[in-house]
């Protein structure tokens, strides 16, 4: 390849990533695409990603949940093996605190059949490491602790059933940012103050305003709660929910969201929305299909079916139904022993199950195949082995 196909191949790179042109870069990275990023950034993003997916999922898109920023390339040089030299600048800002970013970085670029096959990555680790170290706001309606990798968000509106207002839904996208950027991060619980999760949208705050200005109310509450969901839903922790007292509109998505969902004995679940005369939001169009099917989520949405924790947990909705007393102990047990559990394989299943509504067979087999080779080179893939082998229990320590 010449330099000015090479370096053309290379702005198209830079291109898709400025834009999240998921099919560009399909387009510009080879099948067996590789890519070297550097040691000591932030969220234990440095390291190496075999295959073009493991890329854009792992470390762009994980750059993306923490940061707005883009490579700006300055520089292009042509070097005599056939490998482009690129020197720029990251620059953006970190979501949480919107502490400024501002790197150099150099990409040392390789190709093979038209595409790129190669991107190592050298970039001052440092700068990022200090964007992220920026304390974040304040919380006042959710409270969110990490104590030996178990995290805890925990709704704190109960005088108002945890609605979620404007203030809740920023809040919760700030703790998925800080969830994001927490490395130690193992497993993380879903609990909600007084008596109940959440209600979902707080409708009287809500009511307040003018109808004309109701549709930019609620994109702008939905924009960052949407977001936090997104986030939770990629994280390599998995997440536990614990559910009581009632759960409805978007508050659902809390309960949708999580890996393993528990209900205490009766708590209700509604849409609502069809009631209010809107859409949705929480995700639940998405999630009900998959959960519980077609057809019984156009009941939740359509007929406004109402279900008890029994019908739930019947339906698919959650894992299992508890005593209300035993709801916290029985879903923060289980939240412990994930947080004890081999968290980068975790990461791994998490993803390959949510892609696999998407993928076809063939896609979905090589995906496994993808995801298995990284985990084999993890220090739980070799403690696990070996802890089979001698017939002993290991001890992951989630690397």
């Amino acid at each position: 390849m010449d330099r000015a196909a090479a370096e053309e191949l290379a702005r198209r790179l830079y291109r898709a990533l400025a834009s999240g042109d998921r099919q560009a870069l399909e387009e510009v990275l080879h099948p067996s695409f590789t890519g070297h990023t550097t040691e000591g950034l932030p969220l234990g993003l440095g390291g190496d990603y075999q295959g073009p997916q493991a890329m854009r999922r792992e470390f762009w898109g994980r750059i993306g949940s923490s940061f707005v920023a883009r490579a700006e390339p300055e520089e292009f040089g042509f070097l005599e093996d056939g490998r482009l030299l690129v020197r720029g600048r990251y620059t953006g800002k970190a979501r949480a605190g919107d502490a400024p970013l501002d790197a150099e970085f150099m990409h040392v670029v390789s190709f093979a059949d038209g595409r790129i096959r190669e991107l190592v990555q050298l970039t001052d680790s440092a700068r990022w490491n200090e964007a992220l170290d920026r304390p974040g706001q304040v919380l006042r309606t959710v409270d969110f602790t990490v104590t030996d990798g178990l995290g805890e968000i925990r709704l704190n509106r109960p005088e108002a059933r945890n609605a979620l207002n404007q203030q809740a839904a920023d809040e919760l996208y700030e703790v998925a940012l800080r969830c994001a950027a927490t490395p130690e991060l193992r497993t993380l619980l879903i609990t909600g103050e007084g008596p109940a999760l959440t209600v979902g949208g707080d409708i009287a705050e809500i009511g307040n305003h003018a109808t004309k200005d109701l549709p930019a109310v609620l994109r702008r509450m939905t924009t960052p709660y949407h977001e936090a969901l997104r986030i939770f839903s990629e994280l390599k922790a998995p997440v536990v929910t614990a559910a009581h007292g009632a759960v409805a509109g978007g508050g659902l998505g809390l309960v949708c969201v999580a890996d393993i969902a528990f209900a205490a004995e009766g708590t209700k679940f509604a849409t609502g929305f069809a009631a209010l005369g809107l859409s949705g939001d929480g995700g639940n169009s998405w999630f009900l299909p998959r959960l519980i099917g077609l057809r019984r989520a156009k009941q939740m949405y359509l007929e406004q079916r109402v279900l008890n924790a029994q019908e739930a947990a019947e339906w698919g909705l959650v894992t299992d139904v508890v005593a209300p007393g035993e709801l916290e102990d029985r879903a923060r047990a289980t939240a412990q022993r994930l947080a004890e559990g081999p968290t980068e394989a975790y990461g791994a299943m998490r993803r390959l199950l949510a892609g696999s509504w998407s993928a076809t067979l063939p896609e979905q087999l090589a995906a496994e195949t993808e995801a298995i080779t990284r985990t084999a080179t993890t220090a739980d893939a070799r403690e696990g082995v070996a802890a089979f082998l001698t017939k002993s229990t290991p001890t992951f320590r989630g690397r």
